[in-house]
């Protein structure tokens, strides 16, 4: 606000403000209520002074900038860095998949990152306040976004549950899932039949931990050892947010460091395993006739996506608590590059270890069918001359079997089938595509067995896990309290300790027995496409309803420079696009795939795909309606004035702040310091407010700074003063000039 205002000048009143001011000045600009740089009568190009921000407004803040890149750090970088994206870029061309990747990330991810860092920090206010604000009428975006953050916390510290059990039983030796347990039937003992048909590994993840059934259908019952893992969960998690930001800023110290300290460690350990080489190598040999096809374009898309946590409201909400003038596009690029180089440790991790694990697999295979063909030998199915000379059974490399096995085959071409021979390929065993919790708890728990002081090594993999989890659910819980926070007066950790509560009972249908298939569910449905609606709307209110033009000025005064051009052309055409094409791809995907499960049959000792019933699969799509339903409810509410437009629940900063400024007005001065600039002189019209100059042009266009009411066209100037509003009759208020209203950009 000018420094020369009669707010400034009577800063230090005491007396009483009426209500209706409060009223009225629900609808003032929120830069107005900051005092920020806003470049008032300015003339375009000209700079603007920087008007120093009020520190001291009510609303917390980091304590310094490190804890800050470190929550966003923590929150961006999750399980998905570690189990998703070695697998995608497996499955989609090894080392071409990187560059759609890194395309994707300039033209879609860096941008929309930095947009809602920008919003949040701008408005400082949890995601429905942001978008309550910057269009009242999509304030459903806020709530949307909320509920998916609910929806993916209900089953994503299920996850931390399973890696917490993990991490208990890692303090044995030998490992718990290193062999198969022994069936005992009196003097007979026996290998457990579902262990000897699949592995050992694999038997404790299906069966000592999860306890699965064969179907969705079959409950099962709670799992009493998952139930209590979950407990845990929810009770670290809790400690950790229930004091917001002051206390989760300092747990992210140690949650957002640990995992790189782990990833080194375990890549350093991997390349001096055998065979570590091989898996990195096959990694990164890129397959580019890949890269022409659609569905690895809109893998990557939807990776970027969901490793930024784009949507989620975490990023807004731990944004909001920042200075106003914090270099937001710097952390912007600085946190997706992170992100970035992170994916490609974790991916340089995973396949050293794969790698070495592809090679012990390789020689067991190797030896079983060398013991198969010293069989035929000795019954002589097979002929000694069929075995190469130098070739030593003692001894047996694998390119020696695989010289005996070529041998073997062409001669025995009509009844080589009925040998049962395996090739013993490595490529065959690095092509094995594992992800999520197959890769975390069968692959890699396998290989680990196999390493020296594999109890130490498996401590420090789930511990790992444990801090990535709890990273970027203390972002999702920050997602969910902030913005309550914001707009209702409930204490926080009373508030805090509600959710958790609510959450570990609702919880309790992901640690069933049948708790795996319903975490799949949530997995497919709850988020993804919800979420990238939500994106979509962010971006599009903000650059064509609020106006790419005008948020570009805003960041100027934000950030005191203007950010590069390619952004205004990427927040306009670019993303939008980008993200209609997703959305597009993401629903002819859902329709084309059949809806269901991978099942473990207990009998075959392996996975099944199974359809979803009918009452499961009414429950996928009410997931998605539900988390998409904010959105027209509180359009078409807003269009015909069924509720309020948000913009008159001021945060606690809001309200500390403008009551400040406001504290030491006359009455008979109130509605001409709304209306007027001095007693008795209509406001300058909209028009008269500082310029800039739009992308390639030297017009100078009309400006306003984010408005509550920008969406409708109106602005706190042509309010009416309320009825109950105390005037002094002695003082005669001159009459109004009427202001055109302001309306929403064109940047045509």
């Amino acid at each position: 606000m000018p420094k020369n205002s009669k707010v400034t000048q009577r800063e230090q009143s005491q007396e009483h403000v009426t209500e209706s001011v409060a009223d009225l000045l629900a609808h003032e600009e929120t830069l107005d209520y900051k005092n920020s740089s806003l470049n008032v009568g300015g003339v375009a190009g000209k700079k603007v002074p920087q008007i120093e921000v009020p520190e001291d407004d009510g609303r917390p803040a980091w304590n310094s900038k490190l804890q800050y890149i470190l929550a966003q750090v923590g929150f961006s970088v999750g399980l998905g860095n570690v189990w998703r994206f070695p697998y995608l870029c497996q499955k989609n061309g090894g080392g071409a998949y990187l560059v759609p990747y890194s395309i994707l990330l300039l033209l879609i991810g860096i941008p929309l990152f930095f947009l809602e860092l920008a919003v949040g920090q701008k408005i400082r206010r949890g995601s429905i306040g942001v978008w309550n604000y910057v269009c009242p009428s999509l304030g459903g975006i806020g709530v949307s976004s909320l509920m998916v953050c609910g929806f993916v916390g209900l089953y994503y510290n299920v996850i931390i549950g399973w890696s917490i059990f993990y991490f208990f039983q890692s303090f044995q030796y030998p490992l718990p899932w290193s062999e198969c347990p022994i069936r005992r039937n009196g003097t007979l003992a026996i290998v457990e039949p579902e262990c000897d048909k699949s592995s050992a590994t694999t038997y404790f993840w299906y069966r000592q931990t999860l306890n699965i059934t064969s179907t969705i259908a079959e409950s099962g019952g709670l799992n009493v050892k998952m139930t209590m893992s979950l407990l845990v969960a929810w009770i670290i998690v809790c400690l950790a947010v229930i004091r917001g930001i002051a206390s989760s800023g300092k747990v992210m110290y140690f949650s957002s460091l640990f995992p790189y300290v782990v990833l080194f460690c375990f890549l350093v350990r991997g390349l001096m395993l055998k065979g570590s080489v091989d898996g990195i190598a096959h990694m990164f040999t890129p397959k580019l006739e890949k890269m022409l096809e659609p569905q690895v374009w809109r893998e990557a898309a939807t990776q970027v996506f969901f490793a930024l946590g784009l949507g989620f409201g975490g990023v807004i909400a731990f944004s909001s608590y920042n200075k106003i003038d914090n270099n937001c596009h710097f952390d912007a690029v600085l946190v997706s590059f992170i992100n970035f180089l992170t994916s490609i440790l974790a991916t340089l991790v995973v396949f050293a270890v794969l790698g070495f694990k592809a090679n012990i697999m390789n020689e067991k295979c190797v030896v079983e069918n060398a013991e198969k063909i010293l069989g035929y030998l000795n019954s002589n199915v097979l002929s000694h001359d069929l075995i190469p000379p130098h070739v030593n059974f003692s001894h047996l490399s694998t390119s020696d079997y695989a010289e005996m096995y070529g041998v073997i085959k062409t001669v025995k071409e009509g009844g080589f089938a009925q040998l049962g021979l395996e090739p013993c390929l490595l490529e065959d065993e690095l092509n094995k595509s594992v992800q999520g919790t197959g890769l975390a708890f069968i692959a890699f728990t396998e290989a680990m067995t196999h390493f020296p002081a594999s109890p130490f090594w498996s401590v420090m993999f789930f511990f790992m896990l444990i801090n990535l989890g709890l990273g970027s659910m203390i972002g999702t819980m920050t997602g969910i309290t902030t913005p309550v926070l914001d707009a209702y007066k409930v204490q926080k950790e009373l508030f805090t300790v509600c959710c958790c509560i609510v959450a570990f009972f609702l919880g309790l249908l992901f640690v069933q027995r049948s708790g795996n298939y319903f975490v799949t569910m949530f997995d497919d449905y709850s988020a993804g496409l919800p979420l990238t609606v939500v994106v979509i709307l962010e971006n599009v209110s903000v650059a064509w309803i609020y106006g790419t033009k005008r948020f570009m000025q805003d960041l100027e005064d934000m950030l005191g420079f203007r950010p590069c051009i390619i952004y205004f052309y990427l927040w306009k055409y670019v993303s939008p696009l980008c993200l209609i094409v997703l959305i597009s791809a993401t629903v002819i995907e859902m329709a084309i795939s059949p809806p269901g499960y991978n099942a473990w049959v207990q009998e075959l000792a392996q996975e099944r795909f199974e359809s979803y019933p009918p009452w499961a699969l009414a429950m996928c799509f009410a997931l998605v309606i539900v988390a998409m339903l904010p959105l027209p409810v509180v359009y078409i509410a807003r269009h015909f004035n069924l509720m309020s437009d948000g913009s008159n629940k001021l945060s606690v900063s809001y309200r500390k702040t403008m009551m400040k400024d406001i504290s030491n007005l006359e009455e008979q001065d109130e509605s001409r310091f709304i209306l007027g600039a001095k007693p008795g002189e209509a406001p300058s019209s909209a028009a008269a407010r500082g310029g800039f100059l739009t992308p390639g042009s030297t017009k100078t266009l009309d400006t306003n700074s984010l408005s509550p009411n920008i969406c409708y066209g109106t602005s706190y100037q042509n309010a009416a003063i309320s009825p109950t509003t105390p005037t002094t009759p002695a003082t005669p208020i001159t009459p109004i000039t009427p202001i055109t209203p302001a309306t929403p950009e064109s940047d045509s």
